[in-house]
Parts: C-alpha cells; structure tokens; sequence
C-alpha cells in the first residue's frame, strides 16, 4: 500500500514502533538501521501530493535490479512492500552489500540531492512493490517543505552515523561477531505481525548473507551449523529461524 496521507502515515509509524519496542532496551537498533521511513511522516497534505502526483508503482520480481551504479537518477524510489539491497560490486564482480531497506524506506535520493550519479546499486531481495517519484516532483516538495529540508538533513546525519558504524564493525569484529550482528539487524526487517517472544524468520540467501557479512558463503553456512547446533538459529532451506535473539547479542559483543 502507497501512503498517500497523513493517517496512513501515522498508522505506519506506529505499526514501526511496535515493531522495534521489544528490542530496544537490550540492543541500540537504531544504530544500525536507516530511518528514511520517518521523512514523510506527517507532512502537509500538499507536500505529499506533489510528491506523489506522478508516481509509478512497478512489481519487481525478486533479484530485479532498480538501479544501478553509476546511471544519471531520474527520481527516487519508495519501498511500498518488500526489501532492496543496496551493495557495490568491486572490479572482480564481487559484491558487497552495503544496507538492507525495508518497507516504507526511500531510496535514490541522495544522488538527486546531490545532483550526481547513483553512488551504489539497488536490487530486490523478494518480490517488491517499488513506486517511482520523479526528481522534479521531489525537489519541488523540498522547495515549498521547510519540514522536508529538515527530516532530510537530520536522515542524511543520521544515515552517515549508520555507516560509521559499520565502517567501524568491519575494522574491529571478528566475523562470527559481524555475522551475529547483522542477523540481529536483519532479524529487525523480517518481523511480520510480531509479538515478544515469537521467532523470526529471515528468509534471505547464504549468498547475501555473506555479502553482508563481508566474509566468504563457506563461512556463513558453516557459522550457522554452529548456531544451529547451539540452539541459537534454525534454519529451513533458505531460511533462517532466529531462536535466541539475546544470544546472538551475547555474541556480537556490542559494547
């Protein structure tokens, strides 16, 4: 579902809260995870109409590219349903993947702020739902939205604190550690009607698992047999049951 209107945009956010309330007090999720999905929360009626009064929804299939690295942006993107991965690809073709969106999360953006090519590449991890805004309509949304100029600086500080951090993650954990991080985080993005205590699946591939965790997909399974014979995880096919969210934390070694 586009969120076209203040009460949509309200009931999202609080669906947001819910989702995030349960692991706050033990682990800073907000560290790790972008907020772009704050940007238009409660924005004048008017301000969202101009962003949203050309828009295109597309169905991409899972492992459909939205963008590229490199290409001149024409817009941004809105994840209405579904999870992007944003990644780089090195010169050997290898790939690294930088963030996982969620729902509700923008993307693009910053390289028409910019007025630049995209920095990275997006691709879908699931079937998503993606709507296109063009550039015009959003720079124009920025020109008359003095609460737009705000959200967005705020988000692009707070996105830059994101990637310190992961810079850092990658400096100083070892990759069991950076592997029971990012499942914690990712863990956060699958919670589908959660409730304390309930397993959480995350249905993504070793492959990109292991992209994210910056090591080899031979590490990750077998770190996961590991946690699986540990009881922390259990896996099934291609997906992973997150058993023990506390121990993954135990693991990681976030201080």
């Amino acid at each position: 579902m586009i969120i076209t209107n203040k009460s949509e945009l309200y009931h999202f956010l609080s669906d947001r809260f819910v989702i995030y309330m349960s692991i706050k007090g033990i682990f800073p999720i907000d560290k790790w995870d972008f907020e772009s999905e704050s940007i238009l929360a409660d924005l004048p009626e008017e301000d969202i109409e101009v962003l949203m009064v050309r828009k295109v929804e597309q169905v991409y299939k899972k492992g459909e590219v939205i963008f590229r690295e490199g290409a001149y942006p024409s817009g941004i993107y809105y994840i209405t349903n579904g999870k992007v991965k944003k990644y780089k690809v090195d010169r050997d073709g290898r790939e690294q993947i930088i963030y996982v969106a969620n729902t509700g999360e923008l993307l693009g953006y910053h390289a028409i702020l910019s007025v630049d090519n995209y920095p990275d590449s997006a691709a879908v991890l699931e079937e998503s739902i993606i709507t296109f805004i063009p550039g015009e309509d959003f720079l124009r949304a920025i020109n008359q939205s003095d609460v737009l100029n705000r959200r967005l600086l705020k988000t692009l500080s707070h996105e830059y604190a994101v990637l310190a951090n992961s810079l850092t993650m990658f400096a100083q954990k070892s990759v069991r550690e950076r592997l029971a991080l990012q499942l914690i985080v990712i863990r956060e993005k699958y919670k589908v009607n959660f409730e304390a205590g309930m397993p959480v699946e995350i249905n993504m591939s070793r492959s990109d698992l292991a992209s994210l965790v910056g090591t080899a997909r031979e590490n990750v399974v077998r770190m996961l047999s590991e946690l699986k014979e540990e009881g922390t995880v259990e896996t099934k096919g291609r997906k992973i049951i997150v058993l023990d969210v506390k121990r993954l934390i135990e693991i990681a070694n976030y201080k």
